[in-house]
């Protein structure tokens, strides 16, 4: 484990003054958390999970942990991370430290198929979809779907795999080809193409199990359907997804005011969330054309866009920074 010192030095052991313990492989994504911390005056660390070792009978620091494990470590070069996040919330968890993304939500951030099911058990409309194990049955079970339909990886983020197939046959020969993504983790999943009522979907933020806002993912630029976290554009005929990045064009994100904390889809997300224990969270939803709301993802490792951070009423940084600081005073001061 790498240790990035902020504000006071310190050291990853106990005896430490207690702080907000971040636990992430991508300095890329942490500036806006860094400023988030230091305007609302939080003690914190960065924790890079990308090599190091653990002494499994040392006590951890003292503090709140906040995992940001996400499921698209691997595309970075960092390949064990998922298993190196595993090891270290079972050691903070055996050990009593409070973890804000548990080893219950590492479980989930890395798996579309626990999404699926945690959304389905709550009574969300999900999109009609169909877990692959290797390459084998791909072209069997895709006959079970409509064409057209979408693939993507399970172990997912970035829009890995996420491509579109017009017919049964041109997904055959892709199978069949040297193209074909293996997923991380063996698992395609063939899913429904969802035609959307207007070219957008919208993306839910939660903090502390609570609504922060909801923005809306222009997606007129292409065919965009039932694509991950990152809102970008499902190719056809089998292209290859090109990775958006969280500050995309102006204007690909804007706030969706109409959208509140009293929107009775907000108030089931956030039972959803407070009945799974997921603390940090943002939830994706397509409206379609045929009058469904679907719900397609749970990100528990969220990012912010800056265009829609510089008008929303408050700051999803700002209230991670937030929360977490009234989480370490709570740990540091008990009642």
């Amino acid at each position: 484990m790498t240790v990035v010192e902020h504000t006071r030095a310190w050291s990853f052991a106990p005896g430490t003054a207690p702080r907000v313990h971040v636990l992430h492989e991508n300095p890329e994504w942490f500036p806006p958390f860094e400023s988030a911390f230091r305007a609302a005056d939080v003690p914190f660390q960065e924790v890079l999970l990308t090599d190091g070792s653990l002494d499994l009978d040392a006590e951890p620091a003292p503090g709140v942990y906040w995992s940001r494990l996400s499921a698209s470590a691997h595309t970075r070069e960092h390949r064990f991370t998922k298993e190196y996040t595993r090891a270290v919330v079972a050691w903070l968890e055996g050990w009593g430290r409070r973890v804000v993304g548990g080893s219950h939500v590492v479980e989930l951030e890395v798996s579309k198929v626990a999404q699926h099911a945690l959304l389905r058990r709550h009574g969300f409309d999900v999109p009609r979809t169909l877990a692959v194990f290797g390459r084998q049955e791909l072209g069997v079970r895709a006959r079970e779907l409509a064409a057209p339909f979408i693939t993507k990886h399970n172990q997912g983020g970035k829009g890995l795999g996420v491509r579109r197939f017009d017919t049964h046959e041109e997904f055959d020969a892709y199978v069949a080809s040297a193209e074909f993504e293996e997923p991380a983790d063996g698992i395609t999943l063939l899913q429904e193409y969802l035609r959307s009522a207007q070219p957008f979907i919208t993306r839910a933020e939660f903090v502390g199990g609570r609504f922060v806002y909801a923005v809306r993912v222009d997606t007129s630029a292409g065919s965009f359907e039932l694509c991950p976290a990152d809102a970008c554009e499902v190719p056809t005929s089998g292209q290859t997804l090109e990775a958006c990045v969280v500050d995309g064009p102006q204007g690909l994100f804007t706030l969706r005011e109409e959208i509140t904390a009293d929107t009775p889809l907000v108030k089931r997300y956030e039972e959803l969330l407070r009945g799974a224990g997921i603390e940090i969270a943002g939830i994706e939803f397509l409206e379609t054309a045929d009058g469904r709301t679907v719900t397609y993802d749970i990100n528990t490792n969220t990012n912010y866009n800056p265009a829609v951070e510089a008008v929303a009423p408050r700051s999803g940084p700002g209230e991670i920074a937030r929360y977490l600081g009234d989480l370490l005073r709570a740990e540091t001061h008990p009642r």
